[in-house]
């Protein structure tokens, strides 16, 4: 790295942010959600990872890396390919020539797609478990053997070295849920709020720069909707569309929680956009004649950023929270599907007798939403460090 370059202000910025305890702290949080809600199936699988039968070797688990047997294959899929791209990306780091390293990555992450596209569902019931005992086949087992919708134990059966974290209603291996939980969790607390950040950052770049009439309306639209608790915005939405017969899956829920939490980003965008409004490079270029889109979105947005960022972070352990409380009351992500705020619900009747299904997805709700606010502090003490003193 040049010297230019560690002088940067991008370069003193990430300096900050790890001379940070809160940051750090965050960051590994939010890793160790991540890193196992990536390699999931490598972690949490019923079939073998290596299987030898009859002398012939194969990959059992692979077929179901690119076709999930889920609900929710989108969201499986998505995961999946990410990481085997991170792994891709980590071999192309080794090309030392950048532009040939460039043209090999996308070349591949183009490629990965079509397993993804054309690998066809295969519905399968096979015991591999007993096939190993009975000593009919040898196989390599992923770290936990069990499935997420595989009931391998009795109904709340207590940890044991069998099921470290004990099992569900229906004999379902709490750590192989509570494993592919976090990617419903990570996926809505993400994009919802990659939603709504959209929306309230077009909302708010408009507002601030035309002002007039479109600010006095839509500032007046903002406050309508602030009369009303996000939450029970969520579940009046929820309510509605159930009852219309949608499926309440991942997908609406991102859509729903994301639509309804843009009023903030607006906000927030609105009073930024204002505040560089009135500083001479916004004046030096409309007197330019520069476009309206033009200084949009090359000169205003570039520079209000920082506090986006920032947003987001704080944004993503809110949605979370939005989707286990959701689920919790039922109107979230539906069984059979994993996640907290269901495993939460199993424990509802008796938690003091359930208690893993209480501890277990609240410590884990809980690593995940003082990750993100505490990754959130951290951007907040390096992108404005001036507040933050």
């Amino acid at each position: 790295m040049s010297t230019e370059q560690k002088n940067s202000p991008a370069s003193a910025a990430l300096r900050r942010f790890w001379s940070s305890t809160t940051a750090r702290i965050g960051t590994a949080g939010i890793a160790l959600l991540l890193i196992p809600a990536l390699l999931a199936p490598l972690l949490v699988n019923q079939r073998p990872l290596i299987m030898v039968k009859d002398g012939v070797f194969s990959l059992p688990f692979l077929r179901y890396i690119f076709s999930p047997e889920s609900s929710e294959k989108l969201v499986e899929q998505t995961f999946n390919y990410l990481a085997l791209l991170m792994i891709v990306f980590l071999l192309c780091r080794l090309i030392r020539n950048a532009r040939v390293r460039r043209w090999i990555f996308t070349v591949l992450a183009v490629t990965l797609l079509l397993p993804f596209i054309f690998t066809k569902p295969k519905l399968e019931r096979i015991n591999y478990r007993q096939l190993h005992k009975n000593g009919e086949i040898k196989a390599v087992f992923a770290p936990i053997p069990y499935g997420p919708f595989e009931s391998a134990g009795s109904p709340f059966e207590a940890p044991s070295k069998k099921h470290i974290f004990g099992c569900d209603d229906i004999g379902r291996d709490v750590a192989s849920r509570l494993i592919y939980g976090a990617r419903v969790s990570l996926a809505v607390g993400l994009f919802a709020t990659l939603t709504a950040l959209t929306i309230g950052t077009a909302a708010g770049l408009a507002t601030g720069y035309f002002k007039g009439n479109f600010d006095l309306l839509m500032m007046r639209l903002v406050e309508i909707l602030m009369c009303f608790p996000t939450f029970l915005l969520l579940l009046i939405l929820m309510s509605m569309l159930s009852d219309r017969k949608f499926e309440q899956s991942i997908p609406l829920l991102i859509a729903v929680i994301g639509i309804t939490g843009w009023i903030g980003p607006a906000q927030l965008v609105r009073g930024e956009v204002l505040k560089q409004s009135a500083l001479p490079y916004v004046k030096s270029c409309v007197v330019a004649g520069l476009p309206a889109h033009r200084i949009l979105f090359r000169h205003l947005l570039p520079n209000i950023l920082p506090p986006v960022l920032i947003s987001f972070t704080f944004g993503v352990a809110g949605a979370i929270l939005s989707e286990s409380g959701l689920s919790f009351l039922g109107f979230g992500v539906q069984m059979p599907t994993a996640s907290w705020g269901n495993l939460l619900r199993q424990a509802f009747d008796n938690p003091l007798d359930h208690w893993h299904l209480t501890l277990f997805p609240g410590l884990a709700l809980f690593i995940a939403v003082i990750s993100f606010n505490f990754t959130g502090e951290g951007l907040r003490r390096a992108l404005a460090p001036e507040k933050a003193e």
